[in-house]
């Protein structure tokens, strides 16, 4: 090893062990500070609460299906579950969700102190944000790991459940390369095309109980609470596959992002203003490793559960768009495309992403990797008219803001940008 890159390594090594040192230390300040959630055993039913929904609740849903005939009045849909899955372009969805919701004055389960769910931990009702038995709401959309009762403690029973996957051998290289840095099993991989390393003899690099593994292998898979690490022969793995089904009304494929919102907003009975979107957290070009035939393959291969998770969903895709019409279809995607490019003209200045020094408000700058600024973002234009203004700027607002407009505690996500700063991450 060259002595710069010993260099590098050590900086790296003390830097992490002293951000986690800091964390820890204000994680122990906040439990002492904050006293502990008490939960009777036992909830008391309250009146047209989630506790009164959960025997109904428990029935299986009409999975997976839309059911609105063009022309035919609906009642818009209010109460959803959105599984937020890793590089799937569901920031951009989480976006669309959060005006929804500041639209109809809804009640969010937000997380406490982060901006997930304290994934990569399973998801409990308790973790969200001012929470006390018996309380009900109708959107929960940020990064969790899945399970399933937990949820429904919390929402209607009659609320739409949706996710969204991506084809898996381009989600394994966006999650390689967005969150390697913090994945010490990739640390020991040498040459410019790490992937390509890695992807070489995958098995000599990984280790399911090393740290932030899960990033590597399978990962929709494990968001969505299951085994990511089990063979994928293992009948177990077709029994989820159909219990997801049976539990989400809708599966969106980033490939098919608008003909997806469309099928969103046919089922959620929504207008296509609801659905407009800018797309949020894209990365650089020039960041982006170009998977050859062998390593598509090779990736497929790698995360072949996934690949079995996507190639049913991709079937039932489209069957969903079949049902709808796909003159319907084209039309209507159409108008979203056409809507898309009016609200650039009137919001985005220069009418594209820029990257992240370029950006000049702060409230306008995405969360970036560790140790890079991979992540596009926008400037809003400085002359908007009066009618758009608003709509304008909570389209182009990050993640991050966002939650903090909608008065989300992120005590724990603000801390780590500090000290990130301080580190110059």
């Amino acid at each position: 090893m060259l002595p710069y890159q010993v260099k590098n390594w050590k900086s790296m090594c003390k830097g992490l062990i002293l951000g986690t040192l800091l964390t820890s230390f204000m994680l122990l300040l906040y439990s002492y500070a904050i006293p502990p959630l008490q939960v009777s055993m036992t909830e008391i039913p309250i009146p047209n609460s989630c506790s009164s929904y959960l025997a109904r609740a428990r029935q299986p849903v009409s999975a997976n299906i839309t059911h609105n005939p063009p022309g035919q009045k609906c009642i818009p849909k209010l109460n959803i579950m959105f599984m937020k899955t890793h590089k799937t372009a569901s920031s951009t969805i989480l976006n669309i969700l959060f005006r929804f919701g500041q639209k109809h004055r809804l009640k969010f389960a937000f997380p406490n102190g982060r901006n997930d769910f304290y994934y990569p931990s399973y998801f409990e009702h308790s973790l969200v944000q001012d929470y006390q038995p018996g309380m009900c709401f109708n959107i929960i959309c940020n990064h969790m790991r899945f399970q399933y009762e937990e949820v429904r403690k919390l929402l209607p029973a009659d609320t739409i459940f949706v996710t969204v996957l991506r084809d898996p051998a381009y989600l394994f290289e966006s999650s390689f390369h967005y969150f390697g840095r913090v994945i010490p099993l990739t640390w020991k991989l040498s040459g410019e095309d790490k992937l390509a390393e890695f992807l070489r003899d995958p098995k000599h690099y990984y280790d399911p109980n090393g740290f932030n593994a899960h990033y590597l292998q399978n990962l929709l898979f494990f968001d969505l609470g299951y085994d990511n690490n089990m063979h994928a022969d293992n009948p177990l793995v077709d029994q989820y596959i159909h219990e997801t089904d049976q539990r989400f009304h809708l599966v969106m494929l980033l490939e098919y992002f608008d003909e997806s919102l469309v099928l969103l907003k046919d089922l959620l009975c929504w207008e296509l203003e609801d659905i407009l979107y800018f797309k949020l957290n894209a990365r650089k070009d020039s960041t982006v490793s170009r998977l050859t035939d062998e390593l598509y393959y090779k990736a497929t291969a790698w995360n072949l559960i996934d690949a079995k998770l996507y190639q049913y969903f991709n079937a039932t895709f489209w069957h969903k768009v079949e049902v709808y019409g796909r003159e319907r279809m084209a039309r209507d995607v159409a108008k979203l495309h056409e809507e898309n490019e009016k609200m650039k003209s009137i919001c985005i200045d220069g009418g594209h992403p820029v990257d992240a020094n370029a950006i000049q408000e702060s409230s306008m700058q995405p969360w970036q990797p560790l140790g890079e600024k991979s992540i596009l973002g926008y400037n809003l234009k400085k002359r908007i008219n009066k009618k758009h203004r608003k709509l304008c700027r909570k389209m182009l607002t990050p993640e991050i803001q966002y939650l903090s407009d909608l008065g989300v505690n992120l005590w724990v996500t603000k801390l780590w940008s500090r000290v990130r700063e301080f580190l110059k991450w």
